[in-house]
């Protein structure tokens, strides 16, 4: 089943970049999975990305910081059905989103015809603890989506 979700994301993004889909900044998501946090940090981002001290030990402040540079929102997913609300919010007009290529499956299916550049997390601690993400691509996706 992971063969069939990698080739599922990677045609989505495919059609994602042949669309071409532009939006402002201010209507563009940057979504991303609570795993990627250091799984020894004592701060409560899930509720409040503003907890993060911005240590460097996780992606996270590094998202953080791209979000501000490039005015997008930027939501940590605790779940699948918060993830899909905050996606399915009318002023949301792109995502680009953060995980695992299964989660990502699930939520492009769920989330049709709601425009999703789908970026997989890295895993070297295998899943759902301590994974991580290229800041390259999050940004290529970002730029590609804004006008």
């Amino acid at each position: 089943m992971e063969f069939i979700d990698k080739k599922f994301v990677s045609i989505n993004n495919l059609m994602v970049k042949l669309r071409k889909k532009k939006c402002s900044s201010k209507n563009l998501l940057i979504l991303f999975p609570h795993c990627i946090q250091h799984s020894e940090c004592k701060q409560n981002v899930k509720n409040d990305l503003n907890e993060c001290k911005r240590c460097g030990k996780c992606k996270i402040k590094d998202l953080i910081e791209f979000s501000e540079k490039y005015g997008v929102h930027i939501s940590l997913a605790t779940g699948g059905r918060v993830a899909l609300q905050k996606v399915k919010s009318e002023e949301i007009h792109g995502v680009v989103a953060i995980a695992c290529e299964k989660e990502l499956r699930t939520g492009l299916m769920a989330a049709a015809p709601k425009t999703i550049f789908a970026v997989p997390n890295l895993r070297p601690h295998g899943y759902c603890k301590d994974t991580d993400v290229y800041m390259d691509e999050v940004k290529e996706a970002v730029e590609k989506f804004l006008k």
